[in-house]
């Protein structure tokens, strides 16, 4: 530490470490009300302009950081800091995102911001892969990184047909809007989620609460893998901008009493109204396996929906999950199918939250359910369509 660093900051009052922490604290909170109200000018005075470029067409309603600690280094410091911010008419609680920003100090001792990125172990956010385009869809924002605006408004055009037709299944108690994010490859979406891209290679999309940020925030993104999309038909597409969408709109009653072959079913079960596709189509894996002689003995577990897993075997438990919900639908009516869903999830806790939802909401058991769900999969896969 140099002495020329010292002096300065214990001279202002209190300890050197708490003085650096406000004194930065203040430094960010300039730089967020600049940010804010669109004054280029004062946020260059707070450091570097890279995130204001990167920013400009991001619709804020809010944005401020909280310093957590204060590094210092022998050319200046690194600051921890909290990150929250709300995009204008979509978030309704802010995202929160861990960051380390880089900080010098000019000649008469005051700090500016070098460099500001994700913490260790934090996932990106979309401007730190560059400057965000904007697409605002009559029920969407679309954001993306190295994104033609025609390219954008294609997933526009797709979401906005998306969000009224989960508002048709689920009911309109959500927030019928969504925000997707476009990055520009798979590594890209791999950096948002903070995840390994070999995670996501083949998936088109993912919902998430917060995109790189902590979980705490009920903000939901849909993030897309592009090159995983761009393969997809028309028909592929909405599909999948649809079942993203349904986890958006179920994501307050999607709880840790939620199995994955619910949610993901339900999300597909949305997803496949209406298209005319038929459940050999819908589900080719698990057709596969029926007319080899290999049915399903029981419903997937959370361990099935891995990214990770095979993908043969990823396929059949999510068109496991869709048989179950279509089934669900299909005997009790797509009402029963709704409260089904909200019932399990009002549990808050796994154990006995499918068993007590199917007693209550559909009349019957788990042996019942399981023995009815593996005689449709069999009746329904087994036709020749």
């Amino acid at each position: 530490m140099g002495l020329g660093l010292l002096l300065p900051l214990a001279g202002c009052g209190g300890t050197p470490s708490d003085t650096a922490r406000t004194q930065v604290q203040q430094l960010l909170d300039r730089r967020s009300a600049a940010l804010l109200g669109h004054d280029e000018t004062a946020f260059g005075v707070t450091g570097t302009r890279t995130e204001y470029t990167r920013l400009r067409a991001l619709p804020l309603a809010s944005w401020a950081y909280r310093v957590t600690a204060v590094h210092r280094t022998s050319t200046g410091a690194t600051a921890d800091a909290d990150l929250n911010y709300r995009v204008a008419g979509y978030d309704k609680a802010p995202v929160d995102a861990r960051r380390t920003l880089t900080l010098g100090r000019t000649a008469d001792g005051k700090w500016y911001v070098t460099a500001d990125r994700p913490a260790r172990d934090a996932g990106q956010q979309l401007w730190d892969q560059g400057p965000v385009s904007a697409v605002r869809g009559a029920h969407s924002l679309v954001l993306g990184t190295g994104r033609t605006t025609a390219d954008l408004r294609g997933y526009a055009k797709l979401a906005d047909r998306a969000v009224p037709a989960v508002s048709r299944a689920w009911g309109t108690d959500w927030t019928r809007r969504v925000v997707v994010l476009v990055p520009r490859s798979l590594q890209g979406m791999a950096g948002l989620l903070g995840s390994p891209a070999a995670n996501y290679r083949g998936i088109a999309a993912v919902t998430t609460g917060e995109a790189g940020g902590s979980g705490r925030a009920p903000a939901d993104r849909v993030v897309v893998n592009p090159e995983a999309y761009a393969i997809l038909g028309d028909l592929g597409k909405q599909v999948v901008l649809t079942h993203e969408t349904t986890h958006v709109a179920t994501r307050a009653h999607t709880t840790a009493a939620t199995p994955l072959w619910l949610s993901e079913g339900y999300a597909d079960w949305v997803g496949y109204l209406g298209t005319g596709r038929t459940p050999t189509e819908a589900a080719p894996e698990l057709t596969r396996a029926v007319q080899d002689g290999h049915p399903p003995t029981g419903f997937p577990t959370d361990k099935d929906f891995g990214f990770t897993s095979d993908p043969g075997e990823l396929a059949q438990a999510y068109e496991g999950g869709w048989l179950a919900c279509r089934m669900i639908a299909d005997h009790w009516g797509p009402a029963r199918l709704d409260a089904f869903y909200r019932a399990v999830g009002a549990h808050r806790k796994r154990a006995g939250a499918v068993e007590d939802a199917l007693r209550t909401v559909l009349g019957t058991t788990p042996g019942e359910f399981t023995v009815q769900w593996r005689q449709y999969v069999r009746a329904q896969l087994s036709r020749t369509e």
